[in-house]
């Protein structure tokens, strides 16, 4: 289940980028200074009239590390190719699926293993909104 669309900010953000990247394993002597600043909405955003970003519900979608809670970037300007994550109205109904193609047939499945084989049926409407480009994970807000 998705939520509703979030808007775009419009006005550019830049944020300071650390000159050297820190290690996820042990520790080791970083540089403390600024070698650039990154915006993120041009990072993020290619076609911005063509993107929105709708929070995520569930965990349908965890191997494709997309997790309850975040934010998915999704262009519709793209053109879905096998395996990327797409937002998809079945039915009337709006939810994250993996996109796939058998020959002429569209596949759409689930990212977790717990959840059964999604059978799509072959008199379903089907379309698909856009493709998730990005996503933001917000580990931890900041206090107001």
């Amino acid at each position: 289940m998705l939520h509703t669309a979030v808007p775009i900010i419009t006005r550019p953000m830049p944020l300071p980028v650390l000159a050297k990247p820190v290690r996820a394993g042990f520790p080791s002597p970083a540089d403390d200074f600024i070698e650039e600043e990154i915006d993120l909405q041009r990072l993020l955003i290619a076609n911005r009239p063509a993107t929105f970003l709708v929070r995520v519900a569930g965990d349908s979608m965890i191997l494709a590390r997309l997790f309850d809670g975040d934010l998915a970037v999704v262009d519709r300007s793209l053109t879905p190719a096998s395996g990327d994550v797409v937002v998809v109205d079945i039915d009337g109904e709006r939810s994250f699926k993996v996109f796939g193609r058998q020959g002429h047939r569209i596949t759409l499945s689930f990212a977790n293993p717990r959840y059964p084989t999604f059978q799509l049926p072959s008199d379903a409407l089907v379309e698909v909104w856009g493709v998730v480009s990005g996503s933001i994970n917000p580990r931890r807000r900041a206090a107001r």
